[in-house]
C-alpha cells in the first residue's frame, strides 16, 4: 500500500522512519515492529524470486471491494467482510479469525441449544413458572449475545460510524433489538401493557438473539473455509518453484544455493528429476522437459543447446547446463502469479448492477424493517407490537447483501485459477465475461498460426552484391529486432561464419520492417510496403519472390542506400494444433480472419492450408487496428490474437485481446488474455471457461436476487393473511447464514468444469 509522505501517522524504528495510512496500522506496527519488517521483507522477495513463497504477506484486500488495501488482516470498512491476503501464503498459517469464530461457536452452542429448548419446548415440558423462565433464559443467552456476538457488534458500530451500512449493521440491529426488548421485559415487566402478556409473563425472545448469533458464527465459519479454497490455484503455482538451484562456479565446482541467490548470467546445472530453477537457455545437454504445469501441454518437450527453459518446469531424464536469464518477477511463473492475482481482484461488468443495488440495500432493508414494525404495531393482531418487533427483526436478519456482493467475485476467483492451470491467463474479469460473445477472431500469422521460430530458406542478390554480403548486412541490422523472422536470419548468418557488426542506428517501422545504418550505409529491410514507401523498386526480383511466396515463405527485401540489394526468404512451419483449432472455432460460429504484415501470396498459401477464407496481407499495425474498429462498427464482437509489437494496437482495440505467451512483452501487456503455450486451442479452452463462468455468475446473481426478493417480504409477514404463519427470526438467521455460503460453494463447482 502506498502512503503519502505527509501522513500524520509515522514512527521511527532503528533509524528508519515508517509512515502509515491510519492510527490502527501505526499501533499494529508499534506492537510488533519486527513482525511487520519480516512481512515486508517477504513481500519484497516476491519481486526478487518465486522460490520463496509469499508467506506472511502483509497486504490484505476485500474480495467484494478489491480497491480496499491495508497492512495486516482485518475487516473491510465498506462491507465488514473479512480481508484476505492479496497473494495467498503457500504454507498457510492458521486463520485466526476462523479459530476465534470456531471457539466462540462451540463454547456457546450448548447455551443456545438449552435456551432454545426452554423457549420452544416450554409448552410440553414446564420446568419454570412465571417470570422465572425469563430470568433463566436471560442468564443463558447473555454470554451468547454479548461474548460470542461481540465481533459482530463491533463491525456493526464501525459501519455506522463510517456511514457504510452493511450486513453487520442489520445483524447488530436485529439481535440487539430482540435481546434488549427481552432484557427490559425481564427486568421491568410492569412497563408493558397487559396485551403484551403471554401465559402469565411478558414474552421474551432471548432464543431468537442467541440462535441468530450462533447461526451467523456457523455461516461465517463455512464461508471462511470455502473462501480459502478459491486461492488454491495461486498456492499451487507458488508451490511449483524449487527452493534451491545448483550453480556451476567459474572454477568448475558446483554448489546448491538458495534460489534468492541466483543472478542473471549464472551457469546452473539441472539434474534429472529436478525442476528448472529460473527462466534461461540451454548451454549443454539434451533432455525432455515437462512443461505441463505451466502450459497445460501434457507431452514433454525436447530441449537442446540454444533452446529456452521455463522456470519451475520438470527436467525428466537428461542433465542440462543452462544460463539464467530471467529471475524474480521477470520469470514466467512470477508473471503468471501476478496476472492471476490481478484478474481475481478485478470486477466483471455483470457485477456493476449488483454493486449499485448493494450500495442502497441495507438502507432500504432498515426502512422496510421500520415499516414492518409500524404496520404490525398499528394494524396487526394482538400483541401487535410484539409481532411487529419480531417481524422487523426477521427482516433485518434474513436480508443478505453479501450474497449479492459475492455473486461474481467468487466465480471470477475460481475461474481465473482454473484457467491458469490450463495455460490460459486472464488479465481481468471483463475478458472472462466477453470472450463467450466473440463472433470474429482476427489472427496474426507469424508466431500465432505458425511456430514463430522460422527457419532460413534462401537468399538472392542483385547485380553488384553477393549472397553472403546481403545476408551479412541484413543480419547485422536485424540484431536489434525482436521479430522471429529476424532471429532466423541472424542465426543463419552466424552459422555461416559471417562477421556481424553492430548497427550505428536502428529503427523499427512496426509491421513493415526495420531500418538503420551499418558500416556507414543506410539499410532498409522489410516487405513490399516498406520498399514502396521508400521508393525502392523490387521489379528485378518480383518473379522470384512470387515463386517463393507460393511455397509459403516470407520475403524480406534489403535496400542499401536507396537501391535494392537482394531478398531473403524465411519459412515458418504451421503449428500442429492450428488447423484443429481453426476448424473448431469455425464450427463454434467464430469467423477466423488472417491479418499479417507478410506478403499476400505467402499469407494466402498458409490460409489455404488452414481453411481460412478472408486474408489481409502486408498490413501495417494501424491497418490491423482499423480492421478491428471497422468490424466493431459493423456490430461484431472482435477478438484479436497476436504475438508481436506490431499486434499491440489491434490487441488493445479488440473487445478481447489474446497474446501468445511465446511472443513479446509489449503484446502481452496490451492483451487481456495470454496463452502461455501460444496454442490457439487455448482460445477454445478460454471460451468454454467463459461460458461456464458466466453461467455460474448468473446462477449466483439469480439466487441472490430471488433469495432477497422472496425472503424479505416473507419475513415482513406479507403472506400471513394467506398462510396464517410468520417467519421466525431463527429460520431467518439460518437462511441468511446459508445464503452467502451457498454462493461460495456454487462458485467452487467451476473447479470441476470441463473446458477441454
Amino acid at each position: 500500500m502506498t502512503v503519502s509522505n505527509d501522513s500524520q501517522f509515522s514512527t521511527e524504528y532503528e533509524g528508519q522512519n515508517y509512515r502509515f495510512c491510519s492510527q490502527k496500522c501505526q499501533t499494529t506496527f508499534r506492537a510488533s515492529p519486527e513482525r511487520y519488517r519480516i512481512s515486508q521483507l517477504k513481500i519484497e522477495q516476491v519481486h526478487q524470486t518465486t522460490a520463496e513463497p509469499v508467506t506472511g504477506a502483509a497486504e490484505y484486500t476485500c474480495p467484494m471491494h478489491p480497491e480496499i488495501r491495508q497492512l495486516g488482516p482485518g475487516v473491510c470498512p465498506k462491507c465488514g467482510m473479512t480481508l484476505e491476503p492479496v497473494i495467498p501464503e503457500l504454507e498457510e498459517e492458521e486463520n485466526l479469525e476462523l479459530k476465534d469464530f470456531t471457539r466462540r461457536f462451540w463454547w456457546t452452542l450448548p447455551l443456545t441449544v438449552i435456551v432454545t429448548v426452554l423457549a420452544m419446548g416450554g409448552h410440553a415440558l414446564v420446568l419454570f413458572h412465571g417470570t422465572t423462565q425469563n430470568w433463566v433464559e436471560l442468564g443463558l443467552a447473555t454470554p451468547v449475545v454479548l461474548w460470542a456476538g461481540w465481533p459482530f457488534y463491533v463491525r456493526g458500530v464501525r459501519s455506522v460510524i463510517q456511514r457504510s451500512p452493511n450486513m453487520w449493521t442489520l445483524i447488530g440491529l436485529g439481535t440487539a433489538a430482540a435481546f434488549l426488548y427481552s432484557v427490559v421485559a425481564t427486568l421491568t415487566p410492569d412497563v408493558f401493557p397487559s396485551n403484551f402478556m403471554m401465559e402469565g409473563r411478558i414474552g421474551v425472545y432471548f432464543e431468537a438473539a442467541a440462535v441468530i448469533i450462533s447461526l451467523t458464527l456457523l455461516g461465517q465459519m463455512l464461508e471462511l473455509k470455502a473462501r480459502s479454497q478459491t486461492s488454491a490455484a495461486i498456492k499451487s503455482l507458488l508451490g511449483l518453484a524449487p527452493k534451491t538451484a545448483r550453480r556451476i562456479n567459474a572454477d568448475g565446482t558446483e554448489e546448491d544455493i538458495p534460489l534468492t541467490h541466483v543472478h542473471s548470467g549464472d551457469t546452473l546445472r539441472v539434474r534429472p528429476g529436478e525442476k528448472v530453477p529460473v527462466d534461461g537457455q540451454v548451454l549443454q545437454g539434451e533432455s525432455a522437459v515437462d512443461e505441463s504445469m505451466l502450459t497445460g501441454e501434457p507431452i514433454p518437450i525436447m530441449k537442446r543447446a540454444g533452446d529456452a527453459l521455463i522456470g519451475a518446469t520438470l527436467n525428466i531424464h537428461g542433465s542440462l547446463v543452462m544460463q539464467a536469464q530471467k529471475i524474480g518477477s521477470a520469470t514466467l511463473l512470477a508473471q503468471i502469479v501476478q496476472m492471476v492475482v490481478q484478474a481475481q481482484r478485478s470486477k466483471a461488468p455483470m457485477q456493476r448492477l449488483a454493486d449499485v443495488i448493494a450500495s442502497y440495500f441495507v438502507t432500504v432493508v432498515i426502512a422496510i424493517a421500520a415499516l414492518t414494525l409500524l404496520g404490525w404495531g398499528l394494524w396487526g393482531p394482538e400483541p401487535s407490537w410484539v409481532f411487529g418487533l419480531i417481524n422487523a427483526v426477521a427482516v433485518m436478519i434474513i436480508a443478505c447483501p453479501c450474497a449479492l456482493g459475492l455473486a461474481t467475485p467468487m466465480s471470477v476467483m475460481v475461474a481465473t485459477g482454473k484457467a491458469a492451470g490450463s495455460g490460459v491467463l486472464f488479465r481481468d474479469a471483463a475478458a472472462i465475461e466477453n470472450l463467450r460473445k466473440i463472433d470474429i477472431l482476427i489472427v496474426d500469422k507469424t508466431g500465432t498460426l505458425t511456430e514463430g521460430r522460422p527457419a532460413f530458406h534462401s537468399v538472392e542478390a542483385v547485380h553488384g552484391f553477393t549472397q553472403d554480403e546481403v545476408l551479412r548486412l541484413a543480419a547485422s541490422l536485424d540484431q536489434g529486432s525482436e521479430h522471429p523472422l529476424a532471429h532466423a536470419i541472424v542465426e543463419q548468418a552466424r552459422a555461416a561464419g559471417l562477421k556481424l557488426v553492430t548497427p550505428e542506428t536502428f529503427e523499427s517501422a512496426s509491421g513493415i520492417g526495420v531500418s538503420g545504418q551499418v558500416e556507414g550505409r543506410r539499410l532498409m529491410l522489410g516487405n513490399t510496403a516498406l520498399m514502396q514507401e521508400a521508393g525502392v523498386s523490387t521489379e528485378s526480383l518480383q518473379e522470384h519472390a512470387e515463386k517463393l511466396r507460393g511455397d509459403g515463405t516470407s520475403i524480406m527485401y534489403l535496400a542499401v542506400d536507396g537501391a535494392l540489394a537482394g531478398l531473403l526468404a524465411v519459412a515458418d512451419p504451421i503449428k500442429p494444433t492450428t488447423k484443429l483449432a481453426v476448424e473448431r472455432l469455425q464450427a463454434d460460429g467464430v469467423k477466423v480472419i488472417m491479418a499479417t504484415g507478410d506478403g499476400l501470396t505467402t499469407a494466402r498459401s498458409v490460409a489455404r492450408q488452414l481453411g481460412i477464407k478472408e486474408v489481409h496481407g502486408e498490413v501495417k499495425p494501424q491497418d490491423k487496428e482499423r480492421l478491428v474498429a471497422s468490424l466493431q462498427q459493423a456490430g461484431h464482437r472482435v477478438a484479436m490474437a497476436g504475438d508481436g509489437i506490431n499486434d499491440a494496437p489491434a490487441l488493445a482495440r479488440a473487445d478481447v485481446g489474446i497474446a501468445m505467451g511465446t511472443g513479446t512483452d509489449v503484446a502481452m501487456n496490451s492483451a487481456q488474455v495470454t496463452l502461455v503455450k501460444g496454442d490457439l486451442l487455448g482460445i477454445l479452452r478460454a471460451r468454454s471457461l467463459s461460458v461456464a463462468t458466466v453461467r455460474n455468475m448468473h446462477q449466483n446473481l439469480t439466487f441472490a436476487f430471488l433469495y432477497n426478493a422472496m425472503g424479505i417480504p416473507l419475513a415482513a409477514g406479507l403472506f400471513y393473511p394467506l398462510t396464517g404463519h410468520l417467519l421466525s427470526p431463527l429460520i431467518a438467521a439460518l437462511a441468511m447464514s446459508v445464503s452467502s455460503a451457498s454462493v461460495v460453494f456454487n462458485a467452487l463447482r467451476l473447479r470441476q468444469a470441463s473446458i477441454d
